[in-house]
């Protein structure tokens, strides 16, 4: 009845494995510095 290869039957990696790589963390942390800088950008019209 089990008719799936072994790789599916594997405990599913979570979210935390994802953030764990570094080219999604460097790009999550360049997109919250542009927010961050634009939601200043807003405050404080220099």
């Amino acid at each position: 009845m089990n008719d799936e290869p072994a790789e599916l039957t594997e405990e599913p990696r979570g979210c935390l494995f994802a953030l764990s790589q570094p080219p999604l963390m460097l790009f999550l942390a360049f997109v919250g510095t542009l927010i961050f800088l634009t939601g200043l950008h807003d405050l404080y019209r220099w």
